[in-house]
C-alpha cells in the first residue's frame, strides 16, 4: 500500500480556535499521544512567536519521539532583508527542531495588498528563505499559502512561487486552501496539475473547512497525488477549523486503502479524539464521525434489531477498528467488548458473561450520567475497574475535611486553609495547611497527612487542573467536572471528579491521584 503522511498541527493551527489556550504541559501531553497513535509530523509552534512556544521548544530538545518528526513553523524572511538577518528565521534554527515549516505568499494580490511589497521581492523571499534554511536542517517543508485563490487569480505567478521553492531544495511543496473556499472537484483538478507540473516534488495539501469541505478536498488531493496531508485532531482550528484528522485517517486507510498509521494505532484514533477534546476544552460532537459517541449508536427498532444481526446492516464500518464501540441504547449489552479490551490492557482477564463484568458496565454508565468522563482521566477509569474486582486496598480512610475561605479588606488576596482528618492503618491523622487556593490547601493538607507514611508521594507533583460545567441549563446548582493531571517525574496521568460541589469534585480528582501512585507503586514492587 502506497504511504501518505500526516502532518499534524494541532498544536500551531489548532490552538488558534476561538477560547482555546494550551498550557505547554497541555502541549505535551498531547504530542505525547500524537507521537504513539503514529503521526507522522507534529508541528509545535512557533519559536519566539510567543514565551510559551519558545519553552515548549527547549523542552522538546531533552526528548526524543518514537515516530513522529518534531516541527517548527515559521515565515519566510521579510521583504528587505537577508535570510540570516531575520530573527524569526534565526529562530527556527535556534528551536533545535530538524523539521522547518516556512510559509510563503503564493497569490499576487496578497502579495502586492498584505504585504506590499514586488511580486519579483516575494519570490526571492521563498528561494532565500528555503535554501538557507535547507543548509542547516534535515527537511523543510514549504507551505504555499493561499494558492488556489493565488491560481484562480493570477496561475503563473502562483507557479513561479512553486518552482521557487522547489528549485531551493524544499522537500515537500504544501497546497493551502487558506481560506477554505476551494470545492472538492477543484482541488482535485488543481492538485494533479501541480503534481504534473513538478513530478520530481512530493506535494502535500493544508485545508481549511470554511466551506465545510475540509477533509473532502483533502481526499481529493491524496486522489490527485498529494502525499502529505496537514490537519488537526477534531477539526480545530481558526474560525470554522482546519481538515479534521479524526475523518481524514480512517478514510485513508480503511476506504482507499493508502497506508497511514498502523492499524493496531488506528483502534486507539477515538481515545485520542476525546483526549484532545478534554484537553482543550472543548466537548467533542457527539455525531462526529468514526469518533463521535453517537457514530456507531442504534435506538430500538428495526435498526437496533438488523444491527445486532449484521453489523453492517447499518454500519459502514466495524466501530473497533477506530477505537469506537456500538450502542444500543436498549441493551444491557452495550460496550461490553470496549470494556473487556481496557481490562485486557490492565492485565485482567474477564469471562465476558460474568456477572460482574455486567455489573461494572452497569456501574460506568451511571458514573457517564453523572458526568463523569474517562478519556483524558485513564487513572481514575483503571481505579474504577480495579476497585470493582477488589484489587486495590485502602491506603486511607477519610473521617473528614473542611476548607475555609477568608478575605479581611486588609488582604490582597483570599487566604485558604484546609484541614483534613485521615486513618492510615487505624492511625488517625489530623493536619492543616495553607494554599493559594482552596484546591492547592487540600492538597497540601491531604499530602501533610499521608507523606509521614507513603514518602513516595513527595514525588507526585500536580500539573493542571481543569473545570467544566456538566450540566450549563441547572446554573449555580449545576454538576461541575474537575480533571486532575499529575506526574511523579516517571509517568503522567489523569484522574476525574464529578459534584454540585467543586471542593468534592476535586477532592474525589485528588485522592484518587495520589492512590493511583501507590496503587502503581505496589504494582512495581517499590513501596
Amino acid at each position: 500500500m502506497e504511504q501518505v503522511f500526516i502532518y499534524d498541527t494541532t498544536l500551531r493551527d489548532g490552538s488558534q480556535a476561538e477560547g482555546i489556550n494550551f498550557s505547554v504541559e497541555d502541549k505535551m501531553r498531547i504530542l505525547q499521544k500524537l507521537d504513539e497513535f503514529g503521526v507522522h509530523y507534529i508541528e509545535c509552534g512557533w519559536p519566539g512567536a510567543n514565551p510559551k512556544d519558545t519553552i515548549l521548544f527547549e523542552r522538546l530538545r531533552k526528548i526524543k519521539t518514537q515516530n513522529a518528526k518534531i516541527v517548527a513553523f515559521g515565515a519566510t524572511r521579510k521583504a528587505g532583508k537577508k535570510a540570516h538577518e531575520d530573527k524569526q528565521v534565526e529562530n527556527l534554527l535556534k528551536s533545535g527542531a530538524k523539521v522547518i515549516t516556512v510559509f510563503g505568499k503564493s497569490w499576487d494580490f496578497h502579495v502586492t495588498h498584505a504585504i506590499g511589497t514586488t511580486l519579483e521581492e516575494n519570490l526571492d523571499m521563498v528561494y532565500e528563505t528555503v535554501s538557507y534554511l535547507k543548509k542547516h536542517v534535515e527537511e523543510v517543508i514549504f507551505d504555499a499559502e493561499h494558492f488556489f485563490d493565488g491560481y484562480r487569480h493570477n496561475e503563473s505567478y502562483a507557479f513561479k512561487v512553486l518552482e521557487a521553492a522547489f528549485q531551493a531544495g524544499a522537500d515537500w511543496i504544501v497546497l493551502c486552501d487558506t481560506n477554505g473556499g476551494t470545492l472538492p472537484n477543484e482541488v482535485y483538478e488543481i492538485t494533479k496539475k501541480v503534481v504534473q507540473k513538478f513530478p520530481q516534488a512530493r506535494v502535500g495539501i493544508h485545508a481549511h473547512n470554511d466551506s465545510d469541505t475540509a477533509v473532502a478536498n483533502s481526499l481529493m488531493a491524496v486522489l490527485a497525488g498529494a502525499r502529505q496531508v496537514h490537519g488537526t485532531i477534531n477539526g480545530l482550528g481558526e474560525r470554522t477549523g482546519n481538515a479534521n484528522l479524526c475523518s481524514i485517517i480512517p478514510n485513508l486507510q480503511l476506504k482507499l486503502g493508502f497506508s497511514v498509521v498502523p492499524s493496531q494505532n488506528l483502534k486507539k484514533l477515538t481515545e485520542l479524539a476525546h483526549f484532545v477534546s478534554e484537553i482543550s476544552n472543548t466537548p467533542l460532537p457527539k455525531n462526529m464521525p468514526y469518533v463521535g459517541e453517537s457514530a456507531f449508536t442504534h435506538k430500538a427498532g428495526v435498526h437496533a434489531s438488523a444491527v445486532m444481526k449484521r453489523s453492517e446492516t447499518y454500519e459502514h464500518i466495524d466501530p473497533s477498528l477506530v477505537g469506537n464501540r456500538r450502542k444500543v441504547t436498549v441493551s444491557d449489552l452495550s460496550g461490553r467488548s470496549n470494556i473487556l479490551y481496557k481490562l485486557r490492557e490492565m492485565g485482567l482477564e474477564v469471562d465476558d458473561k460474568s456477572p460482574e463484568l455486567i455489573k461494572l458496565l452497569e456501574k460506568i454508565k451511571e458514573l457517564e450520567k453523572e458526568g463523569y468522563h474517562f478519556e483524558a482521566a485513564e487513572a481514575s477509569f483503571e481505579l474504577l475497574c480495579k476497585r470493582h474486582f477488589g484489587l486495590v486496598k485502602n491506603y486511607f480512610d477519610l473521617d473528614a475535611y473542611r476548607v475555609l475561605i477568608a478575605r479581611r479588606s486588609t488582604d490582597l488576596s483570599p487566604v485558604s486553609e484546609a484541614t483534613v482528618r485521615l486513618y492510615v492503618e487505624d492511625i488517625k491523622e489530623h493536619t492543616a495547611a495553607l494554599g493559594n487556593g482552596p484546591v492547592s490547601a487540600l492538597d497540601r493538607a491531604l499530602r501533610k497527612a499521608l507523606e509521614e507514611f507513603y514518602p513516595s508521594l513527595k514525588d507526585v507533583q500536580l500539573i493542571d487542573y481543569k473545570v467544566r460545567i456538566v450540566n450549563e441549563s441547572e446554573g449555580t446548582s449545576a454538576k461541575v467536572r474537575v480533571l486532575i493531571e499529575s506526574t511523579d517525574g516517571r509517568r503522567k496521568w489523569g484522574t476525574v471528579g464529578v459534584s454540585e460541589n467543586i471542593i468534592e469534585a476535586s477532592w474525589i480528582a485528588l485522592t484518587d491521584s495520589l492512590v493511583y501512585k501507590l496503587l502503581k507503586d505496589e504494582e512495581e514492587g517499590i513501596m
